[in-house]
């Protein structure tokens, strides 16, 4: 995707190794975006000259803070951001440790305020940006076995309503996509009997494909949704 005077768009994704990150990052080269990666693993196998690799453990303020200073001293003009990474362990309260769920909340709510504000702080001097956050059904749900990871991704969603409010005098927006399950290394970790039953509330009962996802975050990104923002679009009926 590139702007009416040829200059190519940046995006930066997290948790951009593999699972949804990986194929948002595929997307957005796709669409001619130069794309900036973070996770905690190494690059896999991505070559395109227009892809950066950068290691980073998103629960450590300092190590995000470094990515984005590499990114202003290398002058990069970044405009999307997809806060993708997310962890899940679906146990009941009662048994989930508080070691996991503190890890839920520090990668699904704390990492993002940590990367959307040293965005926001990039895009303010370009005079626009687009913040995406990457959500979920577990909210409108409530699934047992979700107490933490669907208070965090309902979290999330607070977040994006009020950064929206806090960055519209920027032109930056700040929306979320509620996806429904897809298929993920994430996701063959569940109860696959349980996911379906949660499943079958939808009224689209099928897993997410990645063009169910990447519609949603093409609009969103878009330079004419200038005035869409603090908005969340759940996929597969989830309300």
């Amino acid at each position: 995707m590139s702007d009416a005077d040829g200059s190519k768009r940046v995006a930066l994704v997290t948790g951009s190794s593999r699972g949804i990150g990986r194929a948002l990052v595929e997307h957005l080269l796709a669409s001619n975006f130069d794309v900036h990666g973070v996770s905690r693993s190494e690059n896999r196998d991505l070559t395109s000259e227009s892809y950066t690799h950068h290691v980073c453990d998103l629960q450590d303020a300092e190590s995000m803070q470094k990515v984005f200073s590499t990114l202003r001293k290398n002058g990069v003009q970044l405009d999307t951001v997809v806060n993708n990474a997310g962890v899940l362990t679906s146990q009941y309260a009662m048994i989930l440790s508080p070691e996991a769920a503190k890890d839920m909340v520090l990668t699904n709510l704390w990492a993002p305020f940590v990367v959307s504000r040293e965005a926001a702080r990039l895009m303010r001097k370009t005079g626009w940006g687009r913040i995406v956050h990457i959500g979920s059904m577990a909210p409108t749900l409530e699934a047992e076995g979700d107490s933490v990871y669907a208070a965090c991704k309902a979290g999330l969603q607070m977040l994006s309503n009020v950064m929206a409010r806090e960055f519209s005098s920027l032109n930056i927006t700040s929306n979320v996509i509620g996806i429904s399950a897809f298929e993920t290394e994430m996701l063959q970790q569940l109860d696959q009997s349980n996911l379906e039953k949660v499943m079958q509330q939808l009224p689209i009962s099928r897993k997410a494909e990645i063009e169910d996802i990447t519609n949603v975050l093409d609009f969103f990104i878009s330079r004419q949704s200038s005035y869409i923002t603090a908005q969340t679009v759940y996929l597969a009926g989830a309300h």
